[in-house]
């Protein structure tokens, strides 16, 4: 494969990947040959170096300085076992709410925070209960966009995942209102994932929003039992700086009434 049919088939791409698709070619791979190829198409304004290791293809016809590539790609390069997660996959997803700039993936790598254009782009660390080679990519769904396999969290796991870590899922009612446009869940896979965080807390959540959307979600009493079986043993709050507060005892979670009331004006 020449260098430039590789740039069509892979719209962002790593400098290693550049490097063996040169080899593949049987062309000198030295790394002074392979930065000055790219050094050459970046200036020819075919490509845009999106940081140091990690490039976009720029279509033909589109201009170097306005083009932008898909930051779902970018995010989804941005470590070699990146996986979309959080408001990210929801995004993805076309579930998401509202549209953010910053891009959430998980990896094991130490990798950091970056930005391109107006986009931020943002590692985070996997979750320690995961962290074995059976559970690493645990509801880890491989998908195609734009002729690349991409990693993403599947909607079963992203809904515990953003209830575990609700800033990184836009906040309350940015999550609440993403998760409400999804019409289907496995529900076991939830519950199993939620059970695996092995956070009570979050199964309290989690739980909650179940409740809540029951009868759409057709949620049967067993699922409920084994949730309400991992609950907090005692009261747990969402935000000890509210003042207002309401007790679900069902979950032993203590909320903000506006959370509880969905009145989504969060008070400063």
């Amino acid at each position: 494969m020449s260098l430039t049919a590789f740039f069509t088939e892979h719209p962002v791409f790593t400098r290693e990947e550049a490097e063996g698709c040169l080899a593949g070619a049987g062309s000198d791979r030295s790394p002074r040959t392979v930065d000055s190829l790219l050094a050459y198409h970046v200036r020819q304004g075919h490509l845009v170096r999106v940081r140091r290791g990690l490039y976009a293809a720029v279509p033909p016809g589109a201009a170097n300085g306005r083009f932008a590539p898909d930051p779902h790609l970018v995010a989804a390069k941005a470590a070699d076992d990146a996986v979309l997660a959080y408001h990210t996959a929801l995004e993805f997803f076309g579930r998401a709410y509202s549209s953010f700039h910053t891009y959430w993936f998980l990896t094991e790598q130490s990798a950091r925070a970056f930005n391109y254009g107006d986009a931020e782009y943002r590692p985070v660390a996997l979750p320690k209960p995961l962290r074995t080679p059976r559970r690493r990519k645990f509801q880890v769904d491989e998908v195609s966009r734009a002729g690349m396999t991409l990693q993403v969290t599947s909607l079963e796991r992203t809904l515990v995942d953003v209830f575990d870590r609700v800033d990184l899922g836009g906040g309350w009612e940015e999550a609440w209102r993403s998760l409400e446009m999804v019409e289907y869940f496995d529900l076991d896979a939830v519950v199993r994932y939620a059970l695996a965080l092995g956070n009570a807390t979050t199964v309290a959540k989690v739980g909650y929003f179940l409740e809540c959307h029951a009868k759409k979600l057709m949620v049967e009493p067993e699922q409920f039992r084994k949730l309400e079986r991992a609950r907090p043993k005692q009261p747990r709050y969402l935000d000890r700086e509210a003042s207002d507060n309401l007790l679900l005892s069902r979950w032993n979670l203590i909320v903000p009434r506006w959370v509880a009331e969905q009145h989504w004006e969060e008070p400063s």
